[in-house]
């Protein structure tokens, strides 16, 4: 956690210094609470909410893929059980646990940017 934690700081920091307009702009990507909630909305959302779609996610990702590949889904998960293990067969196709998850990404900020984006909403009066 502590870890992570940290390059959340230094991610944070590398975009502050490539896009500061963009940057001051969206508030530096830092969570509020937004305008017409009480801090006791944001905390529900976050213990209740957060969890569930991660959570089901993650879940049927591993049940798509452990009897595939025993479900990598995190590049730094599978390089620190790959460098603990440290036999040549952990790293014969290691490769496809960092090219996959990127390409996912990569695919979903498409998505995003195309499909999401693209679509109407209204704001809240």
């Amino acid at each position: 956690m502590v870890m992570q934690c940290l390059g959340a700081i230094c991610g944070a920091g590398v975009v502050k210094g490539f896009q500061k307009g963009l940057y001051e702009s969206q508030g530096g990507g830092a969570n509020v609470v937004a305008p017409g909630y009480t801090k006791g909305d944001g905390l529900g959302a976050e213990i209740i909410l957060a969890p569930l779609p991660i959570g089901f996610a993650v879940f049927l990702v591993h049940l798509a893929t452990i009897p595939i590949t025993g479900t990598g889904i995190n590049p730094a998960r599978s390089l620190g059980a790959a460098i603990i293990y440290n036999r040549d067969h952990a790293w014969d196709d290691h490769w496809i646990f960092w090219v996959g998850p990127f390409i996912g990404a990569a695919l979903a900020a498409m998505y995003h940017v195309i499909v999401i984006r693209a679509i109407p909403f209204k704001s809240r009066p």
